[in-house]
């Protein structure tokens, strides 16, 4: 992104993405076992941290768009969380809180479910593993990152691309929205799609990966050089959904800015001022290349109210779901016996093709 580029013109550039994505995919489900005229997108949020103003911006919003152009089925993806040690109770409270925060986003016009409540992913994901390769596994780039920072390292870090791959799959998605870091997880993908459908009949939808062209990418409010993480050491430069406005307008105006004090939209030279101009852009709408404050204060006192005024909404939906679990619990059992009965045909097809009885 330039400094003479507009957030309309983002905005624009994000859907023509999109709308390229979804004609691909249409192309797509005419393939065997897909669905001619309907575009089925599938992706899944993390249930480790909590979620973040740069996971509200840069993945949540895009997926609520979404909703308009596919039919969309998103999971939490509370397996994965087994890869890591991890706290029992922590995990099945982080579970709900991310759930409950994707509905109150607007994610309540797609199928919303966890993963665990559909036994198909655990089944699904043994017969890939039966069609994957030890030595691809250990190729995968984030292993080798991850496991070379643990003592102790589960097997299921190594084989969860493998599970990763049923998520998808078990769905017949024709598009799987994903950053540049999952883009060797979608390769695998799609190579185990098309063994496993050469080897043993066409049985799977092969997917396509949807990288956005444009994407917002929020910068640690401490660290400006470095992306707003939910994993970050340090809270001080992390927005999280469910902060107090309190909490927010502080870390914002504390914010890491730049020397001098010219307000002006310039990543290279000035990354912790852009940041802000950035965010002031996406939740206010205006263009983040036509600054009007006169100070680094005045800056960050409006950027710290946009985003407060654009995440309440988000916070008040939140806190009437919370306040209901019994009615959580009812919107997740629903959409994962929908999700069971749905891919039912899918895992009875593989475990046919592969030679189960």
């Amino acid at each position: 992104m330039t400094s003479t580029t507009s957030q309309a013109t983002v905005q624009a550039e994000i859907r023509t993405g999109t709308q390229t994505g979804i004609q691909a995919g249409t192309r797509a489900a005419e393939r065997p076992g897909g669905r001619a005229g309907t575009t089925r997108v599938f992706s899944a949020f993390q249930a480790t941290g909590r979620l973040t103003l740069g996971n509200y911006l840069g993945a949540i919003l895009p997926a609520v768009r979404l909703q308009d152009e596919a039919a969309c089925v998103y999971a939490v993806a509370d397996l994965h969380a087994l890869t890591v040690r991890h706290d029992p109770a922590v995990l099945r409270a982080r579970t709900r809180e991310v759930a409950a925060l994707l509905l109150a986003c607007g994610l309540d016009r797609s199928v919303l479910y966890l993963q665990s409540r559909v036994p198909a992913h655990t089944e699904l994901s043994y017969l890939l593993e039966s069609t994957a390769y030890e030595g691809e596994m250990r190729r995968m780039i984030q292993f080798r990152e991850k496991s070379a920072a643990q003592e102790e390292v589960r097997l299921s870090l190594l084989t969860y691309p493998a599970l990763m791959a049923a998520d998808i799959l078990l769905h017949r998605a024709d598009l799987v929205p994903v950053g540049e870091d999952q883009r060797q997880h979608m390769e695998l993908t799609r190579d185990l799609a098309l063994r496993f459908n050469r080897r043993y009949g066409e049985t799977f939808v092969v997917p396509e990966a949807v990288y956005p062209r444009v994407a917002a990418r929020v910068m640690d409010l401490a660290v400006p050089t470095a992306k707003m993480s939910k994993s970050s050491a340090s809270e001080a430069g992390t927005v999280y959904l469910l902060d107090p406005p309190a909490d927010i307008q502080r870390k914002i105006m504390r914010a890491v800015t730049d020397s001098g004090n010219e307000v002006r939209y310039d990543p290279a030279g000035k990354p912790g001022v852009s940041n802000l101009l950035a965010l002031l852009a996406a939740c206010s709408g205006r263009p983040v290349e036509s600054p009007v404050h006169s100070s680094y204060g005045a800056l960050k006192k409006d950027t710290a109210e946009a985003v407060i005024e654009a995440l309440a909404p988000v916070r008040e939906r939140f806190a009437v779901l919370s306040a209901d679990p019994a009615e959580l619990d009812r919107i997740l059992a629903a959409a994962a016996a929908r999700v069971t009965e749905e891919t039912s045909g899918l895992l009875a097809a593989a475990r046919l093709a592969i030679g189960l009885a």
